[in-house]
């Protein structure tokens, strides 16, 4: 009798050693997936702090350029802002593959002087053609990104001070930006 009480408490103890080698399989998974879940995370809040650190260093790099007198870049003055000439909006098709994503945005341009409105004037049908060639030739992810969209109003700036010889446009502002 005593042999079959000693079996029964060994069998016992080899099903309880089974139940705990499981448990701990379990709550070593379970921690694994916490650790991934950690890391996942610190990359994504990590990646939103790059942004907005690009974009803080681009604000201390413009208060330090302050004024481009140049007749290259955007003006970064704000205090210091010149006559605004507004433009109809556009719709463009973004470059694709399949030509699904298209693109509405409303421009204002910042002049150097009111005196330089007139030729703005004269030469607005060449200065939307450039502006829609412009558009027309970025894709949703070269614009989808603070960073895109600076490095867009940079190029817009630098084509059309190429037409003008009565003045130069200071900056662009997009008033409506909608990409669908």
């Amino acid at each position: 009798m005593a042999e079959v009480a000693n079996q029964e408490e060994q069998q016992g103890q080899q099903q309880g050693g089974g139940s705990s080698k499981l448990l701990i399989i379990i709550a070593s998974v379970l921690f694994l997936v916490l650790i991934g879940g950690g890391v996942a995370a610190y990359t994504m809040m990590n990646s939103d702090d790059e942004v907005i650190n690009a974009a803080n260093s681009a604000k201390k790099s413009t208060i330090v350029n302050k004024k481009s007198n140049s007749k290259e870049g955007r003006s970064t003055d704000y205090s210091q802002m010149g006559p605004m000439y507004s433009l109809d909006k556009f719709i463009v098709n973004l470059f694709s593959d399949g030509g699904s994503r298209y693109l509405r945005v409303a421009v204002n341009l910042e002049l150097s002087s009111a005196e330089f409105q007139p030729e703005v004037d004269k030469k607005q049908p060449l200065v939307r053609d450039i502006i829609i060639k412009t558009l027309s030739a970025k894709s949703y992810e070269e614009i989808s990104t603070i960073r895109g969209k600076e490095a867009l109003k940079d190029e817009m700036v630098t084509e059309l001070n190429t037409i003008f010889t009565d003045g130069r446009v200071e900056n662009i502002f997009f008033t409506e930006f909608v990409v669908q």
